[in-house]
């Protein structure tokens, strides 16, 4: 009997998979589209089982190591099948649900993200709290077995296509210290009070939304954790951003780079000294997030060190697009393509996930000592 908790038995017996299923996208490239095929690809992969692996049986998975999460999305997203931002969400938010949740509520909710039945978004930064998440101040005050939610969050990913929100907010009075002063919940967006409003960027996609709660009733047993966890969480969450949530990234700049080399080649320029140092950025950015892929598939907490992996993962990304931008003279600037998008967006890349100066920080006081100054 063939073992698919064998890291390369799985990685080959998907790719015959996905030989034999045809999930091209139908050409819609609209965010709404993107969603679509997400779910549709989720959907798809759950079914067969694939999208099931290296989550545990309790959250109705199929288990094996968290290695087997990462093939799959370095496979769908390396292809094309999906776009990378709707894949992130699973990656980082499922994890979340698993250690935080109820054993009851993750059974429920977990398996309806895999198998694309629902989004759901991170409801985190708010607009005077970005970067500093203790200084948030969205409010939740307890009333009988609930709680009373009011405030803004900001920079919500698909907020407008999602059906849940991981939450965090501010509860205890004030003299309870910031840090132990945060508190998460499970919150439905559906729920009375709350209104998306989405952002539309300068790259021309409202991926980004505020998120308002207006006196939003949320029931006790949606609290993840207990009152005060909401900071563990967060830390133990952002590390997830940097783990097997990249490698799915990592697989669709790839993807990119190819494109790039051939449309040069097309234009009869050479492959020079700039792609390669473009591919020196992307392999180093590789090779670093397979090593971390390995200390999560052997137990391991990760913890400061990703932000190494955010350093080099931002600036491989401006790398490709200011060389597709330096070897295709026009395309950023007069072409309506995905090149003018895809530049246009990854110069968010030092900021989004943690900005690039908080991450030289952590790196400068937490992994090397040498600190405040």
């Amino acid at each position: 009997m063939t073992d698919l908790h064998d890291p390369a038995t799985f990685r080959a017996a998907l790719r015959n998979w996905l030989d034999e299923n045809d999930l091209t996208p139908p050409g819609d490239h609209s965010l709404e589209g993107h969603m679509r095929q997400f779910a549709r690809v989720m959907r798809a992969l759950y079914d067969a089982g694939w999208s099931r692996y290296g989550w545990p049986e309790r959250a109705g998975g199929l288990g094996g190591p968290a290695m087997l999460r990462a093939i799959v999305g370095e496979e769908v997203v390396g292809r094309r099948l999906a776009e990378p931002g709707p894949y992130s969400m699973l990656e980082v938010l499922a994890p979340t649900m698993i250690d935080y949740a109820s054993s009851e509520l993750a059974a429920e909710m977990v398996p309806k993200l895999l198998r694309g039945e629902e989004q759901w978004c991170q409801g985190f930064s708010e607009p005077g709290s970005g970067s500093d998440l203790a200084s948030l101040t969205t409010k939740a005050t307890q009333r009988s077995d609930q709680w009373i939610i009011n405030g803004q969050k900001v920079w919500t990913s698909f907020a407008q296509y999602s059906h849940r929100c991981i939450l965090l907010t501010r509860t205890g009075d004030a003299d309870t210290p910031n840090h132990q002063a945060i508190t998460a919940f499970f919150v439905d967006l559906d729920t009375p009070g709350i209104t998306v409003r989405p952002l539309r960027t300068m790259h021309d996609v409202d991926e980004f939304c505020e998120v308002y709660f207006d006196d939003v009733a949320v029931d006790s047993s949606r609290m993840l954790g207990k009152p005060g966890d909401g900071w563990q969480l967060a830390m133990d969450l952002l590390p997830y951003e940097r783990s097997t949530c990249f490698w799915q990234r990592i697989a669709y700049l790839y993807s990119r780079f190819d494109a790039l080399i051939t449309e040069v080649r097309a234009d009869g320029q050479a492959v020079d000294s700039d792609l390669g140092e473009t591919y020196l950025a992307l392999h180093t950015l590789r090779c670093r997030s397979r090593a971390t892929q390995h200390r999560l598939a052997d137990g391991h907490k990760l913890g400061p060190e990703t932000s190494i992996d955010k350093v080099l993962l931002a600036g491989a990304e401006q790398r490709l697009y200011d060389t597709a931008r330096d070897l295709q003279p026009g395309v950023v600037e007069l072409d309506d393509t995905d090149w003018r998008t895809e530049y246009l967006y990854s110069r968010a890349a030092t900021i989004y996930g943690g900005t690039a100066e908080v991450q030289r920080n952590i790196i400068a006081r937490r992994l090397l000592d040498l600190g405040k100054e």
